[in-house]
């Protein structure tokens, strides 16, 4: 069987409609004798005359007849489905969304997100689950439906970036720390007790590598996995965190921040997901939350 010609179904909704091959073809911006062929192509693929003459005008069959209500909502539902999507009503909507993320990011952004959600959509509920890892997965399954993470860490190239904000590493420690007083210098930095930050038990990373060429080496007394836990340690103790300045800023409330005394590459935060949700407007709309909340 040869693949049908939807198009055919616009035209018979329009003939069957109008009772007239001539105003048919104007209303359709179409010459005459080139509605009588699209005639002549709906008799041969429906196998019935469809229109017949009677007098001087044309007046349907009873297939025709029986046709008629079900091509044009065919019509309709087809000219539904390609229209562009209308902009959903924000209060009545009720949906959950998966947002993967970092601890740090959630403590930090994520009071501000649900309050600004709430404003527009209370109906629309966030979903915060643990990000251990950088596979992109779940975007991709359609599990989690938005994602957060550093540029140029492993992504899918089909997925969809866009940055949240730039950031970079700060050294933080407890209030009445002897780095509070007196410049800090790589040495000063160095001496100190580190807490390295690392979801996968690593003891060395960017900071330890910018610290080598100077031949300097950080004490690393304790190893965790995540920003806000090395914050903690470093409030009761006197041991030193280097941790992202923005991703981290609700969580340093009472401790001393410094620039850390070294060259090291700013990075961008961003958003990531699947291209599935492109196009969809209420994920368009929880992606402009994000970003107003993020900047």
């Amino acid at each position: 069987m040869s693949t049908p010609d939807f198009n055919l179904l616009l035209t018979l909704d329009v003939l069957l409609t109008e009772g007239s091959v001539a105003r048919a073809a104007k209303r359709l911006g179409l010459s005459p004798s080139a509605m009588s062929r699209a005639l002549a192509r709906l008799r041969e693929t429906t196998g019935d005359p469809l229109l017949v003459r009677a007098g001087r005008g044309l007046v349907p069959t009873p297939r025709a007849l029986a046709l008629r209500e079900r091509v044009s909502q065919l019509v309709l539902e087809a000219e539904t489905v390609l229209r562009p999507a209308e902009q959903p009503d924000l209060q009545q909507l009720v949906r959950t969304f998966t947002l993967r993320t970092s601890e740090g990011f959630v403590e930090n952004f994520g009071a501000a997100l649900i309050a600004r959600i709430a404003e527009e959509a209370p109906g629309v509920r966030l979903r915060f689950v643990h990000k251990p890892d950088k596979d992109s997965t779940s975007l991709r399954n359609g599990t989690v439906d938005l994602e957060t993470g550093v540029v140029g860490h492993a992504a899918g190239p089909e997925l969809r970036t866009q940055g949240l904000f730039r950031d970079r590493f700060i050294g933080v420690v407890r209030a009445g720390h002897a780095l509070g007083k007196d410049e800090i210098t790589p040495e000063r930095y160095a001496a100190g007790s580190h807490i390295s930050v690392s979801r996968r038990g690593l003891d060395k990373g960017p900071i330890d590598e910018a610290l080598a060429p100077l031949g300097l080496v950080r004490q690393i007394v304790t190893i965790v996995a995540g920003f806000s836990t090395a914050l903690a340690l470093a409030r009761a103790s006197d041991l030193i965190a280097s941790v992202p300045e923005r991703h981290t800023a609700n969580l340093r409330a009472g401790m001393h921040s410094f620039a850390l005394p070294l060259s090291l590459a700013e990075f961008t935060v961003a958003m990531l997901w699947h291209p599935r949700l492109d196009a969809d407007p209420v994920h368009r709309w929880l992606r402009g939350c994000l970003r107003e909340v993020c900047a």
